[in-house]
């Protein structure tokens, strides 16, 4: 008789989808709040989306148990940074603190896929995009998750990013004003809904501007 093994595995994909858009003076990050297991729903109510800071947001999809687990080395790291400089951590050092984070775990990573969106200190739009061991790298736009297959060529053929070979360097944010930005993630996300089954029941999006945070709501389809 064959010994057989247990097919165990420490990670697991929640699915989900997020998106990240940055614009001359705001950001905008979304996700849905679908959190599946296989063919299993386990939730239609978790927000994939963590404020890092005054003005940095993460979104992240991939084993919701690691992001987790990964949001809360942020939030102590960024407490520890607070008490020693007397200020809130600014994006761009929060996207090389996550990069740092998630490097220092390369080993055993962090199963978490993420996008960090924010304002810089001149008050412009950031998107930075990462793979699971840190590699980043800041853009226009981006997206994760098990969506993105589908929604990148859609903002691809919407925003149209100049190449980062282009000299002298172009500027990634997007001509979007913030109104039509979240249209199009509403857009790209109704869109991404019909073909992917771990994306859905709601669309939660979040938008930094000057003025501060808000929220926005949008139903899914929920099959």
């Amino acid at each position: 008789m064959t010994k057989q093994h247990a097919n165990w595995s420490p990670y697991d994909n929640n699915g989900g989808s997020c998106v990240a858009i940055a614009g001359a003076d705001y950001c905008v990050i979304a996700a849905d709040t679908r959190m599946s297991t296989g063919y299993n729903i386990l939730t239609r109510e978790y927000s994939k989306i963590s404020q890092l800071a005054e003005k940095s947001v993460m979104a992240s999809s991939g084993f919701q148990a690691d992001v987790k687990a990964l949001q809360k080395v942020l939030s102590a790291r960024h407490l520890i940074y607070q008490h020693q400089h007397n200020k809130q951590m600014s994006c761009p050092a929060m996207a090389q603190l996550l990069s740092n984070t998630l490097y220092y775990k390369r080993f055993f990573p962090y199963y978490s896929f993420n996008v960090l969106g924010g304002l810089d200190s001149e008050g412009k739009g950031c998107v930075f995009t990462y793979d699971a061991v840190g590699s980043y790298e800041r853009v226009g736009y981006s997206s994760q998750g098990s969506g993105s297959t589908l929604i990148m060529p859609f903002l691809d053929n919407q925003l149209k990013s100049p190449s980062p070979l282009l000299l002298p360097a172009q500027d990634a944010v997007t001509p979007l004003s913030e109104t039509e930005a979240v249209d199009l993630v509403k857009t790209v996300f109704a869109s991404a809904t019909e073909r992917d089954i771990y994306t859905g029941d709601k669309l939660e999006i979040v938008i930094l501007n000057a003025s501060g945070i808000r929220r926005e709501y949008m139903e899914l389809r929920k099959d």
